[in-house]
């Protein structure tokens, strides 16, 4: 038996992960979710290997509980954490930069750095505490964190993708939280990941005008790093792959900061 945690469980990516792991019905997966009434297509599910379990990434607190109940399933064991769940940008907010905010506005652009900073970064630093110790008695120790392309330093300055700052700033901090993970623990197995899946649509709704124009400048500024790039993966297939570049790690790649190629090519 293998055993996952999904965090962001309930919808996108997070969703595609606990229906790829549970297939397998040799494997335990956790889902957790903000909120279960509206986790419906995780139920839908209806796989008695899956276990949905309410809890905030940002609440520290509720994370213990979580870890408990995880616990009380697996015998005080954990083999692979995975951090899906992350604050994006409003759709209207994703084309500034941190010079075009609206004038006078200078809290939403707070708000926006400090939401992105306190799920993506500090949301992810709680929930690895939380479980670390059930993955210390686990066998593959594995933690694979969500990140993106837009947090790598070389690609933004080619591109000159000066868009969607909060959240590459908070990704490019996660990287870091990685980093610090697995060389604090480099003695004891680990493997820590941060793995970007891509440019993946995970859209739940009929996209309107303004977004497909938004899509089509992001689309622009990609093609001139990856000229050759034609539009977003599926779920299913960057679930796929980022489980791949997941299930070859060793220790010696714990701390990389990969695609879902498992390279440096984020498109």
């Amino acid at each position: 038996m293998t055993s996952y945690v999904v965090t962001g469980g309930s919808r996108g990516l997070g969703l595609e992960y606990v229906k790829q792991l549970s297939e397998d019905p040799k494997n335990v997966v956790f889902g957790l979710v903000r909120n279960k009434k509206r986790a419906t297509r995780l139920f839908d599910l209806n796989r008695q290997n899956v276990h949905i379990i309410e809890a905030d990434i940002v609440d520290p607190e509720g994370l213990q509980i979580a870890a408990k109940e995880v616990s009380n399933v697996t015998g005080g064991k954990l083999d692979v954490l995975i951090n899906n769940a992350a604050y994006v940008l409003e759709a209207e907010r994703v084309g500034l930069t941190l010079s075009t905010y609206p004038e006078g506005k200078f809290d939403v652009l707070e708000k926006d750095l400090k939401e992105s900073f306190n799920v993506n970064v500090i949301g992810v630093i709680h929930t690895i505490n939380a479980f670390l110790p059930l993955l210390r008695a686990g066998r593959a120790k594995k933690v694979m964190s969500l990140s993106s392309g837009l947090g790598d330093y070389d690609f933004t300055l080619k591109d000159s993708f000066a868009i969607h700052s909060p959240y590459s700033i908070s990704k490019a901090a996660l990287n870091m939280v990685v980093v610090k993970y697995a060389a604090e623990l480099a003695g004891e197995g680990f493997v820590f990941l941060a793995v970007s899946p891509g440019f993946v649509n995970t859209q739940e709704t009929e996209p309107t005008p303004k977004e497909i124009e938004s899509f089509k400048g992001i689309l622009k500024k990609f093609q001139v790093v990856y000229p050759s790039f034609e539009g977003p993966t599926t779920p299913e297939s960057s679930v796929r792959m980022t489980l791949d570049v997941l299930n070859k790690s060793t220790v010696d790649d714990s701390g990389a900061f990969l695609s879902h190629y498992g390279n440096k090519e984020w498109l």
